[in-house]
């Protein structure tokens, strides 16, 4: 069984372990995608529209003998829109025919074992240089991938320490990619508190939370995540596998199990 280096906090090599066998699984990125949207589907707000909405207008039929439209037409006189067709839907201001509604479920669904498949290429996807370097993570000071780290990185509450950590493993580079990008977002999203967008830089899964995901949360595109929530969108944000992971000893041996 094919062996890799556990590093020490400060970069230096502390001791050898086994691979688990799930860095071996084929690579089924169609998988992938399919479990991401599946993942984005859940979070999705059902839509729905006022049930009142273009029928707030007081109205009265004309019956037959104008030689116009028998619709639902504005009551009175003297004002622009007087007599104007309104409430039904080919009406200006008119309600809608089927409005989306908020009864709808918009969850889409996937076979267990495609999910279970979809999360084992995931992972093994992180363990291959080219497919993490074609995502466009910085891995010139990086020798091999998976990176695996001591435990007592999950100790660590203080933010300076956790950077000095990441310059000593060399993922400082991919920090500093994603802090320096920023793009302003298309669309409505702008007014939604999301104006910017922004790139994921390493993801740091852990076993046990003693201080060091909240030492992390302020660092640009750092996520932690515990190895029992850890999904396909962690893995591959976007549906683009092969993102840069950074696994604590226990964490990684782990996998093994799953």
């Amino acid at each position: 069984m094919e062996k890799i280096a556990v590093l020490a906090l400060n970069g230096k090599k502390k001791e050898e372990i086994d691979v688990p066998s799930i860095f071996e699984a084929p690579l089924r990125f169609d998988l992938i995608r399919r479990a991401v949207k599946v993942t984005q589907s859940v979070k999705k707000q059902s839509q729905g529209r006022d049930p009142l909405a273009g029928k707030r207008n007081s109205v009265e039929n004309w019956q037959t003998g104008y030689a116009v439209a028998r619709v639902p037409r504005n009551k009175g006189s003297g004002f622009p829109k007087a007599r104007n067709a309104v409430f039904v839907p080919q009406a200006v201001g008119g309600h809608l025919a089927f409005p989306p509604t908020t009864a709808k479920n918009n969850h889409i669904k996937i076979n267990k074992q495609e999910k279970k498949v979809a999360f084992h290429s995931a992972v093994a996807a992180t363990s291959k240089m080219e497919i993490v370097k074609d995502r466009g993570h910085k891995l010139e000071n990086i020798k091999s991938l998976p990176l695996v780290i001591d435990d007592k990185i999950q100790t660590v509450k203080k933010t300076q320490k956790i950077e000095e950590i990441l310059v000593d493993i060399g993922l400082w580079e991919d920090v500093i990619r994603a802090k320096n990008y920023q793009k302003l977002r298309p669309g409505k999203g702008k007014l939604r508190g999301r104006k910017y967008k922004h790139k994921k830089g390493p993801l740091l899964v852990i076993k046990e939370d003693f201080g060091i995901a909240k030492a992390s949360r302020n660092i640009a595109g750092i996520n932690v995540v515990n190895i029992n929530r850890l999904s396909v969108e962690n893995l591959a944000p976007g549906a683009m596998p092969g993102r840069l992971v950074l696994w604590t000893q226990s964490a990684f041996n782990s996998l093994s199990k799953m």
